[in-house]
């Protein structure tokens, strides 16, 4: 089975993304609240809440990831994912749970 792959951006908006390391575990949630983007899906994690969005755009989605709208019917309201590789301008994640 391929591993689904997704790309966080946004993350110089906020902390960068300097303190995230290989294996580290981010939580994905689904926010159909928000105004600019009905697939959005933020990332969080523990101690620092929001760190960034999953991306949505043929813009920012990087290599093989997915889009948070490809991703958004095959995740419960929330899911997790792990910390894969570390670019410039994005982090590529590996999900690993869909409740």
């Amino acid at each position: 089975m391929k591993d689904t792959l997704i790309t966080i951006t946004g993350l110089n908006f906020r902390f960068g993304s300097d303190f995230l390391k290989k294996g580290m575990k981010v939580k994905l949630v689904k926010e159909p609240e928000n105004e600019f983007d009905k697939e959005a899906i933020r990332v969080e994690l523990k101690g620092l809440g929001t760190i960034g969005y999953v991306a949505n755009s043929t813009k920012t989605v990087v290599g093989e990831s997915i889009s948070a709208g490809r991703l958004y019917d095959r995740i419960g309201r929330k899911a997790k994912a792990k910390v894969m590789i570390k670019l410039d301008n994005a982090v590529i994640c590996k999900v690993l749970d869909k409740r």
